[in-house]
């Protein structure tokens, strides 16, 4: 995990845990531009979440070859995007799943059905055919220091909304973005730069 990343966080009740942040047209570079991101922490000391939508030229076959891991499952991981998580600790691996956190030498139990997991027996159960069979795979993640992240939802970096695990790991990642403004009512495409505070 993340140095900065703990389970015992304090859950303040205006914590964006398990929720979406949506890029307004203002973040316009970078790996932030029209991304859509899942917070698995959010406290005091900071936040932490992986971006959903933003793949990389790698594929899930190439991270297994590049660790020496053995593809046993009937899967074809040749087709499975890894993703963009965000700008640090690019070469760091983050897997996001639904099922039990317990099962795994080092991992975030977000909600009661999802978790994050950095340790590689994820990764080894997945390529066996016996892991999550749900689940998203990232290099990096984003992280906001001490009021970072609140500091640019109040300059209208964000828009925010409670997060669907069927958008993360039922959706392709090109649609993410849209079916989770969708269930604001917004098409991003018509959000003008010079949104003001609602």
């Amino acid at each position: 995990m993340p140095a900065h990343v703990s389970a015992n966080t304090s859950r303040s009740g205006d914590s964006l845990r398990d929720h979406f942040l949506l890029a307004m047209p203002s973040l316009s570079e970078g790996i932030f531009s029209h991304s859509i991101t899942y917070v698995c922490e959010h406290g005091e000391s900071g936040a932490m979440g992986i971006v959903i939508n933003q793949p990389l030229d790698l594929s899930l076959a190439e991270i297994f070859e590049h660790l020496d891991i053995d593809i046993e499952a009937e899967d074809d991981f040749s087709h499975l995007p890894v993703m963009a998580g965000g700008p640090v600790q690019i070469d760091h691996g983050f897997v996001l799943h639904r099922d039990p956190a317990s099962r795994w030498e080092a991992s975030l139990k977000i909600t009661e059905r999802i978790s994050l997991t950095t340790s590689r027996d994820i990764l080894r159960a997945i390529a066996a055919g016996g892991g999550p069979r749900e689940y998203l795979i990232a290099l990096g993640y984003a992280g906001w220091s001490a009021g970072q992240l609140e500091q640019e939802l109040a300059d209208n970096a964000w828009l925010t909304l409670p997060a669907s695990s069927e958008i993360i790991f039922g959706t392709p990642h090109h649609q993410r973005l849209s079916a989770a403004a969708a269930q604001l009512g917004i098409d991003m495409n018509l959000i003008s730069n010079q949104a003001g505070h609602a």
